[in-house]
C-alpha cells in the first residue's frame, strides 16, 4: 500500500486535483485543511502565517491519519518543506509519494481570488513561496505542471503512478 501527497502553495488544486485522483485510483481522499487545530485556522483567518510550532501537532495528525487507514489515502497537503515532508514520511506507516502541483504565482494568485469560502488568504501566498522547497531528487515525488485542465492533470498523475507501482 502507497499513501499520496497531493502538495504544493495554497491555491494550487490540492484539493480538486487529490479528490479526482482518489476517486481515479479508488483511494480516500483526506483534505488536511480539515486537521489544522482551530487555532491554526484563526491565525491563517487574520492572515498570519503559521510557523514551524504551529504545523508541528498538524503534520503529526496528518501523519497519524494516513497511518490509521487500512486502503491508499490520498491527502491534499501543503507539505511546503522537506522536514514537514519528512514527518508526514515517517509517521504514515506506509510509504509515501509527493506529488507536487507547481505553477507560477501569478496563475495560482488567480484562482485563488476566483474561489469562495477558504479561510487562506490571497495575502499569504507570498509566505507560502518563500516557504516552498520543492522535493528533492532523494524524494519519492513527481511535480506537475497545473497549467493545464483538472482533468489531464488527474489523468497524467494516474498514469505516472500507475508505472511507478
Amino acid at each position: 500500500m502507497r499513501h499520496y501527497v497531493v502538495m504544493g502553495v495554497s491555491g494550487c488544486g490540492k484539493t480538486s486535483v487529490g479528490q479526482g485522483l482518489a476517486a481515479a485510483i479508488g483511494a480516500e481522499f483526506v483534505d488536511a485543511d480539515d486537521l489544522h487545530p482551530p487555532a491554526n485556522v484563526a491565525k491563517m483567518a487574520r492572515g498570519e502565517p503559521l510557523d514551524d510550532e504551529d504545523r508541528a501537532p498538524w503534520l503529526t495528525a496528518v501523519a497519524a491519519r494516513m497511518e490509521a487507514g487500512d486502503a491508499s489515502v490520498v491527502m491534499g497537503c501543503s507539505a511546503l518543506k522537506r522536514v514537514y515532508r519528512d514527518t508526514i514520511r515517517n509517521g504514515a506507516g506506509s510509504p509515501v509519494m509527493f506529488l507536487h502541483l507547481a505553477g507560477s504565482r501569478e496563475l495560482i494568485a488567480s484562482r485563488m481570488s476566483a474561489r469562495e469560502g477558504h479561510f487562506m488568504p490571497l495575502s499569504l501566498l507570498d509566505s507560502q513561496f518563500a516557504a516552498l522547497e520543492p522535493p528533492a531528487a532523494d524524494e519519492l515525488a513527481l511535480t506537475v505542471d497545473i497549467d493545464r485542465s483538472e482533468d489531464e492533470i488527474v489523468a497524467w498523475i494516474a498514469a505516472q503512478i500507475g508505472a511507478a507501482s
